[in-house]
């Protein structure tokens, strides 16, 4: 069945698009479109045709539904469907509001006319997929506003407003009221006044400099684009716009697009893409599975995590109580909430009166009686199970039926803290990272008993917070924090072996990671991985021991939040500096372990740091602690700053080859200095490199 809809009204025919939610371009629209062309051209007593699309949006692009399907390249493609507007006989005219994303724009360029409401959203972000517009963006735009402005908008892949174009000859005109109405006198103003056919393709485009605009540009872009070959890509094909005729510059468009689509980089941009909406799927959970309302949030604990949790909700208009157990304690949180909107409205980003909105959502409280009638409770309490227990306790004789109960808890046993209550299935792991209010990643623990529609009420509400949420199964760190402790206890044996905590985190950051291990060990604050530590060495007595961390931990170098770490701190500035008091712990440390020093290549740091990562993956996808690779990719890639050009660790890994990466571990099992057991291949990646398959192609 098409999804553009034709109708004639009077002397005018109307395409209407109709793929919800954003008109992705799919085959049966595409097609849908030149039908419906076709049709108005034979008909004689149809002047000029309009082509309209919801409210919502006139068209987001393609429609990734259709990615890697056969429907993505049948005809007619989208160059051909804006070939047959070029050429159609008959005025056409595109009536753009909501959002004119990518192919959409294009579709829009193709037209003879644009007509548009004002805070109609137009981009082209091709470039956050590591590609460039592959439909004449880059050949269209330019020609209407100008070299500058369309290599702007090309190379961020930022959206802006209609209205920011107006008078230009991008839009002809500007509809306050209704689209529709407007674009039809707009077509029929077109007939009576025997306007031409305008095509962008005939529009010379120029720039008064070409010549030193396109060097500037290839110098900022290229120093600002890095590791992404996309933005280069894209002045390539706007200059070429300026600098040739049309058809040689689409030639230049085309050439780009198929090379960038081949990158690496493309191909980690693209996965991230598909695999943050595939983690929002549960297998077992319908996406029509009935969710609890969610009108008012509990937060236990008003310090860091507790108020930045809670900014989160009021961001969001949902009212938030904050419990602590002394008034001094709800004060420093009240500030620091309160410091958090000043700040946001003093560098523009909220006015006012929308902070002041928030901040009037806020309650507070040193009762948990003030719970009773919260839809949400989340505890941000001390991460120990006594404590733990303790709160959760309180919650099951305070808290109303049918109110979700949720632990922050990092690394605790969700379904331990569950047993504290006589509800368990009410009960659900919400771990916010830090800074709450500001990291995207939620890792939604499901517990044994956590209920279908409790689960499916926390993925709604992490959408609705604008988090992107994974689900990951109970274990001892969950998804991020389990993978975390095998990557930074590398970094650390490699440490007592003969690295130096500069050599580490260099190494770390220049693979792409926005922070070192060991400078990412001094902002998280050294006593909290102690005290983990400390924790798994009692259940675990034969686990090797951190012991230049531990030592630092005991001379009481905590990191940032004590001025000494791995580093050294001035106050006020958070720069990571060289200490030499570390290097003398470090040396003491190997002598007293019996360690001669030995070079560590920076290739070893990355490979043993990120290997670890997937090895240790892989081990959690046999164990069906995460739904499917890509989910610990998000993980990654939302909350520990793996960078995005490589895709996350499983993705890279993947790039790299599975049997690539399992050959390059052998000669860390046979490293007596690390932990005994973990360098064997889990399972499941042994399979997939031996089978020569993916990860999740390879599931038992």
């Amino acid at each position: 069945m098409s999804t553009a809809h034709y109708q004639v009204n009077g002397d005018l025919a109307v395409i209407r698009l109709d793929n919800p939610p954003v008109n992705g371009l799919g085959h049966a629209l595409r097609k849908g479109i030149v039908d419906g062309l076709k049709q108005a051209e034979g008909d004689n007593s149809v002047k000029a045709v309009v082509i309209i699309g919801s409210d919502r949006a006139f068209s987001g692009g393609a429609d990734i539904s259709e990615f890697g399907t056969s429907k993505m390249l049948a005809e007619p493609i989208l160059t051909t469907v804006i070939h047959y507007l070029e050429t159609s006989t008959k005025p056409v005219v595109a009536a753009i509001s909501g959002a004119c994303m990518g192919g959409g724009l294009e579709l829009a360029l193709g037209c003879h006319y644009r007509v548009a409401r004002p805070d109609a959203q137009i981009s082209l972000p091709e470039v956050k997929l590591g590609l460039l517009p592959g439909a004449g963006g880059t050949q269209r735009l330019p020609r209407l506003i100008g070299a500058e402005h369309a290599l702007n908008m090309i190379v961020s892949g930022a959206a802006v407003p209609a209205k920011q174009f107006q008078g230009s000859p991008l839009f002809d005109e500007i509809v306050e009221g209704d689209l529709l109405e407007g674009a039809q006198a707009f077509a029929r103003k077109v007939v009576a006044e025997n306007l031409p056919l305008k095509r962008v393709r005939d529009i010379k485009g120029s720039h008064p400099n070409p010549e030193g605009f396109f060097m500037f540009a290839r110098n900022t872009v290229g120093a600002m684009a890095k590791h992404y070959p996309a933005p280069l890509k894209c002045v390539d094909a706007v200059a070429a716009a300026v600098t040739k005729p049309f058809d040689a510059g689409m030639a230049v468009e085309r050439e780009a697009f198929t090379t960038l689509m081949q990158t690496p980089e493309s191909r980690a941009l693209r996965h991230a893409f598909f695999a943050e909406r595939l983690a929002s799927k549960i297998p077992d959970v319908p996406s029509d599975t009935p969710t609890r309302d969610i009108n008012k949030v509990g937060v236990i604990g008003a310090g860091t995590m507790g108020t930045g949790i809670s900014i989160n909700f009021l961001n969001a208009g949902i009212p938030v109580t904050i419990v602590e157990m002394k008034q001094e304690g709800l004060d420093r949180g009240i500030a620091h909430i309160r410091s958090v909107y000043e700040g946001r409205v003093k560098k523009g980003k909220m006015t006012e009166d929308k902070a002041r909105a928030c901040l009037d959502l806020l309650t507070t409280s040193l009762s948990y009686d003030d719970l009773a009638d919260a839809d949400l409770v989340i505890e941000a309490v001390f991460e120990e199970m006594s404590v733990k227990q303790s709160v959760f306790e309180t919650l099951d004789k305070t808290c109303k039926p049918g109110a979700i109960l949720a632990s922050n808890t990092s690394t605790l046993d969700v379904n331990r803290i569950a047993s504290f209550t006589k509800r368990p299935e009410d009960v659900i792991g919400l771990h916010f990272f830090s800074p709450a209010n500001i990291m995207k990643l939620l890792e939604v623990v499901r517990g044994a008993k956590t209920a279908k529609d409790v689960l499916a009420t926390a993925m709604k509400l992490a959408k609705t917070i604008k988090k992107t949420a994974v689900v990951s199964g109970v274990c001892d760190g969950f998804i991020g924090n389990r993978m975390i402790n095998q990557y930074q206890r590398e970094a650390l044996l490699m440490l007592q072996e003969g690295a130096s905590v500069q050599q580490i985190d260099k190494a770390i950051e220049k693979f792409g990671f926005a922070m070192g291990p060991l400078r990412m060990a001094d902002m998280a604050g050294g006593d909290i991985g102690w005290a983990i530590r400390k924790r798994q060495y009692a259940e675990k007595p034969e686990m090797k021991r951190m012991v230049v961390a531990d030592r630092l931990c005991e001379m009481g170098r905590y990191g940032q939040k004590t001025g000494a770490g791995f580093y050294r701190y001035e106050p006020g500035n958070r720069n990571a500096l060289h200490d030499p008091e570390v290097d003398k712990v470090i040396d003491e440390v190997r002598a007293e372990l019996g360690i001669k020093p030995r070079k560590i290549s920076n290739q070893e740091i990355v490979q043993r740091c990120v290997y670890a990562l997937v090895n240790e993956g892989a081990r959690l996808l046999e164990e069906g602690i995460a739904q499917r690779a890509s989910d610990i990719d998000m993980v990654y890639l939302t909350g520990y700053g793996f960078p995005v050009f490589r895709g996350g660790p499983m993705h890279y890994a993947e790039e790299v080859g599975l049997a690539n990466v399992v050959r390059d571990m052998e000669p860390f099992a046979k490293n007596p200095h690390t932990e005994p057991g973990f360098w064997q291949p889990a399972p499941l990646l042994a399979r997939c490199a031996a089978e020569g398959k993916g990860f999740d192609d390879n599931r038992r």
